[in-house]
């Protein structure tokens, strides 16, 4: 399968490189609006570089993979979509549920595959324990627990066009409520503060935050986000169920432990969202082009994408108000 890369920024050289490395596929294009990042991963693969419009209307190219600005993502996969290609696009489709939705109906009107890139579904670790769930292990789900901590807030100039954080960094955990309880919220409670740094409160976000979300059965979500983990990356699930309790820990840097009189000292868990998930990267983009390849429809796809968003909407709003907001 040939790909073409749209964005070469931070997380397009992971996707990039993950192609180049990928015994069916082949990265043959890569596009950037800053011509040295498209120049030097294209080099390093072997690809050509290319405008985003010469990729789309190359011929040859069966796939397309978005990693540009959010603000850009929906046109190009209504662009893509009309040009026969599939798409992989990362989250978010656009911070608007109704962009989404027209995005989504021009894509299912030309009949073209489309993934969204929830990339912690794919995660050995969280993927495990969502397959044993729906095995039974745990039995009736009762309450799902995410909690995603961030080693260190972002600069303030990319709080500023991110959406915020129920938008930007909750969305995934959302994704993952979503995943794990296998019913739709119907009622979403979000809590929010500044206080991890100030600036971050003055430009309209929030920095720590909290939601509970129940279903229409009365299952129970609850998760947990903050901007700053001294300890590291902070990543965990907790199901738990009428016949016991599913859980995933962090994962440190090393399984080494050291003992002594003054007690067990291990590691410390991994620091970044790229090392951390690096291997969810890897069976996402398997996924990917095994959907396509066999004609499967990709998973996650752009509807998980506008129902996370309509989710993340409703947490925004809760937390404005001090209201709960019902789906």
């Amino acid at each position: 399968m040939k790909v073409g890369l749209l964005g070469a920024g931070r997380i397009g050289r992971i996707h990039g490189l993950n192609v180049a490395q990928h015994k069916d596929a082949q990265l043959v294009a890569v596009a950037d609006a800053h011509a040295p990042s498209a120049a030097a991963l294209a080099g390093e693969v072997g690809a050509k570089t290319d405008s985003i419009e010469g990729i789309l209307a190359d011929q040859s190219i069966d796939a397309v993979l978005i990693c540009t600005p959010t603000d850009m993502h929906a046109d190009l996969i209504e662009a893509a979509a009309k040009a026969g290609k599939a798409v992989f696009c990362e989250k978010p489709v656009d911070l608007s549920a109704d962009r989404i939705r027209t995005c989504l109906h021009t894509v299912k009107k030309a009949g073209t595959p489309l993934m969204i890139g929830f990339n912690r579904r794919f995660d050995p670790n969280f993927a495990a324990l969502q397959r044993r769930l729906r095995d039974g292990e745990a039995g009736n789900i009762e309450i799902v627990t995410v909690i995603s901590r961030d080693p260190g807030p972002p600069p303030v100039d990319y709080v500023k066009r991110s959406g915020g954080l129920f938008r930007d960094m909750m969305i995934h955990d959302l994704d993952m409520a979503r995943f794990l309880l296998g019913e739709e919220p119907i009622v979403v409670h979000a809590l929010g503060s500044s206080l991890v740094d100030p600036a971050i409160g003055a430009a309209g976000d929030v920095d720590t935050a909290a939601v509970i979300m129940k279903t229409a059965s009365g299952k129970i979500a609850q998760i947990s986000n903050s901007r700053r983990a001294t300890y590291g990356y902070d990543q965990r699930i907790e199901v738990h169920g009428s016949k016991g309790m599913l859980s995933a820990a962090n994962v440190p840097e090393t399984t080494v432990s050291f003992a002594s009189d003054a007690g067990i000292r291990g590691d410390v868990v991994q620091n970044f969202f790229l090392e951390r998930y690096a291997a969810a990267y890897r069976r996402e983009l398997d996924a990917f082009i095994q959907a396509v390849t066999t004609g499967k429809e990709p998973d996650p796809n752009g509807e998980d994408g506008l129902r996370a968003q309509i989710l993340a909407d409703a947490a925004t709003l809760s937390a404005q108000t001090g209201q709960p907001v019902a789906l």
